[in-house]
């Protein structure tokens, strides 16, 4: 059965270019939000595999839709990944106590990401 992966991310050509990743090399549905408002929405309107959500964005932050992810019943139990471009070592403390399956640090190497993801995932081949 093939993944169904929701990327978040408010910069249009990183979220294309993860977007057509994780399609033409891992195979995978995905579904674009360009903000953490529109990943809310799509996320409960869609039955996800996993989500790849960046840190920094305007209005509600990956943090901010992280917590709104994990309080909603729906949405709780789908895993998270991080995309972030800064890894601080008080994010690195904030990461570690949050429920999410890993980071990948941007900019991703297009042609790991998949692997990258698979592997953060527990996903086979």
């Amino acid at each position: 059965m093939t993944k169904r992966i929701l990327v978040v991310d408010d910069e249009e050509s990183l979220r294309e270019l993860a977007c057509s990743c994780l399609e033409d090399i891992g195979g995978w549905d995905v579904v674009m939000a360009e903000s953490g408002g529109d990943g809310l929405q799509k996320a409960s309107e869609n039955a996800l595999d996993a989500i790849l959500l960046d840190v920094s964005m305007p209005d509600m932050d990956g943090f901010q839709c992280y917590e709104k992810l994990k309080a909603n019943p729906a949405t709780h139990a789908v895993p998270i990944v991080l995309l972030t471009a800064k890894v601080l070592p008080d994010d690195r403390t904030r990461f570690a106590q949050m429920d999410i399956a890993g980071v990948i640090a941007k900019p991703f190497d297009p042609v790991l990401i998949c692997d990258q993801v698979s592997e953060l995932l527990g996903w086979e081949d």
